[in-house]
């Protein structure tokens, strides 16, 4: 019977496994629901127990469809930035999951931006000052949970993404790690050196030995031992989700572009060396492979998916995202309606915390429907920010498309048209479990390179864009008007990229 791996994708509101053989085709999948809980205003986390158990639950479901199909290697991506303290020593968490959507570390944020360090952070870690990144996440940890500072210095206590997180549970505690993609994220990488670096680690007071070790994005971490069904099978590979479905795409040239629809979103660009952030947009790693960074520019959205949920429970919908979606494909445009998901602040590229939501341009012609069909055109408004932020860097001829809301074909048309570029969409549902799973393939040896990657069967559909240049212009400027107003409270925001 032909191998397989098993691929877990850990996410915000999900968490999925799914099986891809030799040929980087998908088989069985499984799927468990995910819950946030948010106990103050801009507090968002997550119990790590129950994401661990999810993964137990998501894995015996796909083994279990497998039938006993033999599993070479188990490969994981992962929810970013989000942030777990546990007990080295037991495993168990210290303090709920800070999820990455959180702001509870807005302070600490605010007085770093005006202690000056922002010039730093960006040189270093590709990133600006915001509560997104883990660090600042970290430090409000450690300076919130009674006695965690003194036991973190001790080396009594592990801070880690969820990639970390995983790898040691499903090691019983063997191994603390994670990959450079996840690490880059923390805003405690040093990009250039690709380890941990000692001025922020003092920066923002996490001692180095609460981390996990830097590896590859595809490498033997260890062998599953806390799983009976996978005894002795080794983790393969670990990815940010955003960078396993960038490696899922299957094109990994520079100036290839992808954006992923989900919670939120990340549009992704691979880049022929490392660049300083600018316009808005992050560096990032991408991934390592044998030791090698692959460098890229990012820009995350913080509500696309979430904000269709939020119109649908402002309105009172049964079903908040597939009833909003239905509402809104029942008008053939917004009506002059603009939504302005920034409930959270708004993210890439104008990475202002202080913007607030808003709609604007009601009439007394205006309905439910077209505050449900402006929540729908926002993720694509907002995907076009950053792809403008990004074209003033590289040439961007298309956008790769994956992600759940992808399969609203009259979004990925309006996508394509508000672009004026072609927008190709993945056939595949799971492209962050299939980027990992196929970074995994490299680790055990079934393919070589990307160029092996490059060369496998992917099905995908692409979207022409067919908007007239003058409404896509005109459009566009309302939609920046919009989001001025959503700015305003802010006094202008500022530029965190």
């Amino acid at each position: 019977m032909t191998s397989m791996i098993l691929a877990v994708d850990q996410g915000t509101t999900n968490t999925k496994a799914l099986l891809v053989d030799g040929d980087g085709q998908t088989h069985a999948r499984a799927s468990v629901r995910m819950e946030i809980a948010t106990p103050r205003s801009n507090w968002v986390e997550q119990d790590p127990l129950v994401i661990w158990q999810s993964v137990q639950q998501a894995i015996a479901a796909c083994l279990q469809i497998a039938d006993g199909t033999p599993i070479a290697g188990l490969a994981i991506s992962n929810q970013r930035e989000t942030v777990i303290a546990w007990d080295r020593a037991t495993g168990e968490p210290l303090a709920p999951a800070i999820i990455w959507q959180c702001r509870r570390s807005a302070a600490i944020c605010e007085q770093l931006r005006r202690d000056g360090h922002e010039a730093l952070l960006r040189e270093r870690t590709g990133l600006g000052i915001d509560t997104l990144f883990s660090a600042s996440k970290m430090r409000w940890l450690l300076e919130n949970i009674a006695g965690l500072r003194e036991r973190a210095d001790a080396g009594e206590v592990c801070f880690g993404t969820v990639d970390a997180w995983l790898i040691f549970k499903l090691t019983k505690g063997k191994v603390h790690a994670c990959d450079a993609s996840n690490a880059s994220r923390t805003q405690l990488l040093n990009l250039r050196t690709r380890a941990w670096d000692p001025e922020l680690l003092d920066l923002f007071q996490v001692p180095l030995a609460a981390l996990p070790t830097v590896q590859d994005s595809s490498h033997l971490f260890g062998d599953c031992t806390a799983i009976s069904a996978l005894a002795g099978v080794p983790i393969v590979s670990a990815m940010g989700d955003s960078h396993a479905a960038m490696a899922g795409h299957g094109s990994y040239q520079p100036g290839t572009v992808k954006a992923t629809y989900g919670t939120g979103s990340s549009l992704m660009s691979l880049l022929p060396a490392f660049v300083s952030p600018q316009h808005g947009i992050a560096t990032t790693i991408a991934w390592s492979l044998d030791g090698q960074p692959q460098y890229a520019l990012e820009g995350n959205i913080a509500m696309t998916g979430a904000g269709v949920a939020w119109v649908g429970e402002f309105l009172g919908l049964a079903d908040p995202v597939e009833d909003t979606i239905a509402l809104a494909a029942s008008v053939p445009d917004s009506n002059g309606v603009f939504f302005v998901p920034a409930m959270s602040g708004l993210g890439a590229p104008w990475w202002d915390g202080r913007a607030q939501g808003n709609i604007s341009g009601l009439t007394r012609t205006s309905r439910a429907a077209h505050l449900a069909r402006a929540a729908v055109e926002a993720i694509a408004f907002q995907i076009r920010d950053v792809f403008d932020a990004m074209s003033a860097s590289l040439e961007l001829p298309a956008l790769h498309a994956d992600g759940g809301a992808t399969r609203n074909e009259s979004l990925m048309y309006f996508q394509a048209g508000l672009l004026g570029k072609p927008v190709v969409r993945s056939g595949c549902e799971d492209l962050s479990a299939l980027g990992a799973a196929l970074f995994g393939g490299i680790a055990l040896g079934w393919w070589k390179s990307t160029d092996s990657l490059a060369a496998l069967p992917r099905e995908t559909k692409v979207f022409e864009a067919t908007m007239p240049v003058a409404e896509r212009e005109d459009r566009y400027t309302a939609w920046l008007g919009a989001v001025a107003r959503a700015r305003l409270q802010s006094n202008g925001g500022s530029d965190h990229a």
